[in-house]
């Protein structure tokens, strides 16, 4: 059995794909996964599987709540890396972003540039965007049109909520 920790996109955001954590979290232990747990209303699951479990999931959320869900699937060593790769750890943790990605990110330099404000501060890796915005994401630019940026879709996580994560896969061994 492996660790994996699920990061949902668009979930329990403005009533819309509403996805009750603590029964999802029975469904899932129903559908013969371990330690099922979660961390926070906007979709974070961690479990144990034998093999990856997006698809099976997407499935189970789809025939349970009626909607496709998007979820980016991350084993404990790439989880791991993405953390250690951070290169704005010293910064607050509500100030420092990652933008998880299915494929490696080509950024399209024109629109960040167009976007990025003088104090946002951003790093490519692999599959991931880090950003730290210190004056907060709610009116970035760069954050409003993320996905023009990456050319595909994200899901993003600030840095304390990848810390309580990492923290939920020590415990979870």
């Amino acid at each position: 059995m492996q660790s994996y920790i699920m990061l949902f996109r668009g979930v329990n955001v403005s009533g819309k794909n509403l996805l009750p954590m603590k029964p999802f979290v029975s469904l899932l232990e129903e559908n013969g996964y371990q330690a099922v747990s979660s961390y926070i209303q906007s979709g974070n699951i961690m479990l144990k599987s034998a093999r990856n479990p997006s698809d099976n999931v997407k499935a189970i959320v789809a025939n349970r709540y009626g909607f496709a869900l998007e979820v980016f699937t991350l084993n404990e060593a790439e989880f791991s890396l993405a953390k250690a790769n951070n290169p704005y750890a010293e910064f607050e943790g509500k100030f420092v972003h990652f933008y998880f990605c299915q494929d490696a990110i080509d950024l399209n330099q024109e629109k960040v540039a167009k976007y990025c404000a003088e104090s946002e501060q951003y790093l490519v890796k692999d599959n991931v965007f880090y950003l730290h915005a210190p004056n907060g994401i709610g009116r970035s630019k760069l954050v409003a049109n993320i996905e023009l940026c990456l050319g595909q879709t994200a899901t993003g996580r600030n840095l304390n909520t990848v810390n309580k994560i990492s923290t939920m896969f020590s415990v979870n061994k």
